[in-house]
């Protein structure tokens, strides 16, 4: 069976660490394929991706812990390590953790800030749109509905998402069945339905930079 970033504490995906120049990207689960993706289409293969649980996008509390370790056990194997994070609610202790390991992090708040790109994202101010990657629309059961207990209590709808207007769905592919599915999305939850077609944004430009270091 193949493992999945929700099977373990950490996913390996190429582990061939002979040869000099090697890079390991310690990334958040719930960018694995496009980070394949990108490694796959620009032949990164000195490139390896090491996976922590998506789920800590739950509990933003553990994931600067958890990064931490992973540093430290896999640092002396590689060249170069980078973190394939944005802050996603640490409230800044990532990038302080970082800075203290002497490792690189990608920049922004949050994957969809990058997605969109930092500053266009910030230049929108949009404080009323509930966002979805490619990942969320296909895992939002599991990483939204269930753990807000809507799936139980489908009357705290309103509780969690009243001040919301629209879902924003944030495509990295052109996919129409993840298009409607997060339609669908948008449908249960009662709001106004946008796809915007971002690509892989800063996600690409940055790990071209962190890959060609070594």
């Amino acid at each position: 069976m193949t493992a999945t970033p929700e099977d373990s504490d950490l996913t390996d995906h190429g582990l061939d660490l002979r040869g000099a120049g090697r890079v390991l990207a310690i990334a958040c689960g719930a960018l694995a394929r496009e980070i394949l993706d990108l490694k796959q289409a620009n032949g990164w293969d000195h490139l390896d991706l090491r996976c922590l649980p998506a789920i800590l996008h739950n509990h933003p509390e553990r994931i600067t812990d958890a990064v931490r370790k992973a540093v430290a056990d896999n640092r002396d194997r590689y060249d170069e390590v980078f973190v394939v994070y944005a802050d996603c609610g640490t409230g800044g202790l990532l990038q302080a953790a970082c800075a203290d390991m002497g490792v690189q992090m990608m920049e922004g708040p949050h994957c969809y800030a990058f997605f969109e790109g930092n500053a266009e994202f910030t230049d929108r101010g949009e404080v009323t749109a509930f966002y979805l990657t490619d990942f969320l629309v296909r895992q939002f059961d599991a990483f939204v509905w269930r753990p807000l207990g809507l799936d139980r209590h489908p009357d705290l709808l309103q509780m969690y998402f009243g001040n919301y207007d629209r879902l924003v769905y944030q495509a990295q592919t052109d996919d129409p069945a993840l298009t409607a599915l997060a339609q669908s999305h948008a449908d249960r939850m009662g709001l106004r339905f946008e796809r915007r077609f971002t690509g892989y944004g800063e996600l690409q430009r940055d790990l071209a930079h962190f890959a060609v270091q070594a």
